[in-house]
């Protein structure tokens, strides 16, 4: 079995070494390809959630444009993880627009999920791109704050 300087012992454990060593050089590309997997599915998830959060908002906003001022209507949104910002309206042109943008960090870039209202929209929902559930006041406005020459229908969470 095994000789006086235990040479038939070392050729096991060097067998051992190896076959170990095979194993995880086939575990480690699996392990590393199902990270990748779960990263893009929580990045598709973030992005279902954004689609339904804008849409929602973006629903409220005509309604509640479609009346006219004063008409105001509270809605609650779910920001899921991973939004960086929420853009209502247009940065150019005194932030009034037709956009309802969220902006999504994912593992490589940024992605945006964006919504088209027909009323004209503006608001500041920046301060609520951390993961929850929010109230956002959706206001019907003769002037918009951004731009007072302009009919606008105005976003912003309730505190």
């Amino acid at each position: 079995m095994f000789d006086k300087k235990g040479r038939f012992k070392q050729q096991s454990s060097l067998e051992l070494l190896i076959t170990l060593s095979f194993g995880l050089a086939i575990l480690l590309p699996i392990v590393i390809i199902a990270f990748i997997q779960v990263s893009n599915s929580n990045t598709s998830m973030s992005a279902i959630e954004s689609q339904q959060a804008a849409s929602k908002l973006s629903s409220v906003a005509t309604l509640v444009g479609s009346e006219g001022p004063p008409a105001r209507q509270l809605v609650q949104i779910n920001v899921p993880p991973g939004v960086e910002n929420i853009y209502v309206g247009n940065t150019l042109y005194g932030g009034v627009g037709h956009e309802i943008i969220f902006q999504i960090a994912s593992v490589i870039n940024s992605s945006y999920i964006s919504t088209y209202t027909p009323v004209n929209v503006s608001g500041d929902l920046g301060g609520i791109a951390s993961q929850g559930t929010y109230l956002v006041n959706v206001t019907a406005q003769a002037q918009c704050p951004g731009n007072p020459s302009v009919q606008c229908v105005y976003m912003q969470p309730v505190v």
